[in-house]
């Protein structure tokens, strides 16, 4: 993903508060739902494009989907920011 997409991502407060909730580990929809304000159907949304861009990541557990925050990925957006603040 480029780093334009990146921050396209990261530019939606729902989007972001999902990747925070995630930092504590990782859960399933249930748990990610639990403290936002918002239907399912919208964070199916959020958690779609947070997917698409490789920011989360999920796993089948049983019949639930299990999320967790794909560290590498926002860490290289990190280090793409840092560098373009640097010239």
């Amino acid at each position: 993903m480029s780093l334009s997409e990146t921050l396209s991502a990261l530019s939606d407060k729902n989007r972001r508060h999902i990747l925070d909730t995630l930092k504590k580990g990782e859960m399933p929809v249930s748990l990610i739902a639990k403290d936002m304000d918002i239907t399912l159907p919208t964070l199916s949304h959020h958690l779609d494009i947070l997917k698409r861009n490789k920011l989360i990541s999920s796993r089948r557990e049983g019949q639930q989907i299990i999320y967790s925050l794909n560290l590498s990925v926002v860490e290289e957006a990190a280090e793409s920011i840092m560098k373009f603040l640097k010239k």
